[in-house]
């Protein structure tokens, strides 16, 4: 009887070790189908290679910026709109300030809060007050409608990228889809592979 148990268990340990290697291939495969995502970009506001909407703003230190072709300077500027209250801009915005300044970005937080709630922002992230704009006109020329949202403009005043971020992924998506061209991270996956109903 122990020999027959003991056999049977062996048995049932070969299926099981079989069944796991099969799974951890399948998963295998998936995880090669399945293509990173980029920043969700959203239909409304101004197209990506469009003309930004000419702003003049006023950071918070009371310096003008001005968000217009010819006026912002040689560099590529990040505006990552943001709000106090927001749970993901807390795990965004360490993420953003290190990436713009490996890709030597001038960055701009915005947001569209209170003096006191923006003045909690700056203090708890320790951002330069030259760097946040308080201000609803941003966001109501690029119809951001949900946060945190980046837009990526190139030093001419164009939008290179733009998208919903909230990973590591998606703000690193906005600087790979301006290098590679392309409006999004999406557009690019889909030149890779292209849909058999396109005309």
């Amino acid at each position: 009887m122990m020999v027959t148990s003991n056999f049977l268990l062996w048995i049932v340990s070969a299926l099981l070790t079989v069944a796991v290697v099969a799974l951890a291939r399948q998963i295998g495969v998936l995880h090669e189908r399945i293509a990173p995502m980029g920043a969700l970009v959203t239909d409304g506001g101004p197209k990506v290679g469009a003309v930004a909407p000419r702003l003049t703003l006023t950071a918070m230190d009371g310096a003008v910026v001005e968000i217009a072709p010819g006026a912002m300077g040689a560099r590529a500027v990040l505006l990552m709109f943001v709000a106090s209250d927001c749970p993901v801009c807390a795990k965004i915005i360490p993420i953003v300030r290190a990436t713009a300044q490996s890709e030597r970005l001038k960055l701009f937080f915005v947001g569209d809060d209170g003096e006191a709630a923006i003045g909690k922002l700056i203090a708890r992230y320790g951002l330069e007050p030259a760097s946040v704009i308080n201000s609803a006109a941003p966001g109501l020329a690029f119809h951001v409608g949900k946060l945190p949202y980046g837009v990526l403009l190139r030093a001419d005043g164009t939008i290179a990228s733009k998208g919903l971020l909230n990973t590591r992924e998606h703000v690193e998506s906005l600087v790979v889809a301006d290098e590679t061209g392309f409006a999004s991270a999406q557009d690019y996956i889909r030149s890779l592979h292209p849909s058999p109903n396109a005309a």
